[in-house]
């Protein structure tokens, strides 16, 4: 078994990604956001690095149900039809509808996983999903990969934990911690330190107090909800979709 945790996509090469599965998450909020827009019957999320591609990508593409969504810096970009909030991704907003989004850290972090095996967005949203993914994989190749977005390229302690969550979940039944490397052994550390109440290490990260400073209370609290949006959101030949979900 070898499963790992990157506190930051920052210097990820594309060998460390090659034929893993990988667990991307910025819980706070593009993975949380995206899990409850194809919860809501959104079709496909087109993950972009910029707003400037976002913008001719969705003039290129030219339908009427492509919708752009997406914040730099926690607000919503001047022009979008969407922000990065959960809470605005409802089913009369997003059903049937292609959204091209991006994020300051979660789009980028997706993008730095292309070239894996496969990719999974995930949050605290679809945290008992994707634990029975990791717990699958573990068992066929034992290669995952857990890769934090974390904020401006650094440590985020709501990823970090969110990331101590999954690896506890997944390896729920294996009490040894062989095959973690230093990075998933500190993110059990913070769950131990913080326990299961998903809103205190939320509201008390950086990201969490800026949230909460500008208005958004209730998208933290939203990120906080264990398996709020059950889906597998999968992020595949620049797509996220739904993935299958074991019956």
């Amino acid at each position: 078994m070898r499963l790992h945790v990157v506190f930051a996509p920052a210097g990820l090469t594309s060998a460390e990604v090659q034929g893993r599965t990988v667990f991307v998450i910025d819980i706070l909020r593009a993975t949380t956001t995206m899990c409850a827009a194809l919860t809501h019957g959104a079709k496909a999320i087109i993950p972009v690095a910029s707003t400037e591609e976002a913008l001719r990508l969705a003039q290129t593409i030219g339908s009427a149900d492509v919708l752009l969504a997406g914040e730099k810096d926690c607000a919503r970009i001047p022009g979008f039809h969407l922000g990065n909030s959960p809470l605005e991704m409802t089913e009369s907003a997003v059903r049937g509808k292609t959204l091209i989004v991006t994020t300051t850290n979660g789009t980028k972090a997706l993008l730095a996983a292309q070239g894996a095996a496969a990719v999974y967005a995930i949050g605290a949203a679809n945290l008992t999903l994707a634990a029975e993914k990791v717990r699958e994989v573990v068992e066929r190749d034992g290669r995952v990969l857990v890769i934090c977005a974390g904020r401006d390229g650094a440590f985020s302690l709501d990823d970090a934990y969110c990331a101590g969550r999954l690896v506890a979940a997944a390896l729920a039944d294996r009490p040894s911690r062989r095959g973690l490397n230093d990075a998933a052994i500190a993110s059990l550390d913070l769950v131990r330190r913080y326990g299961e109440r998903w809103e205190r290490p939320l509201s008390r990260s950086r990201a969490g107090r800026e949230l909460i400073r500008l208005g958004f209370r209730d998208d933290v609290l939203d990120a906080a909800r264990l398996d709020a949006y059950p889906v597998l959101a999968h992020f595949h030949e620049r797509r996220v979709t739904l993935a299958p979900v074991p019956v």
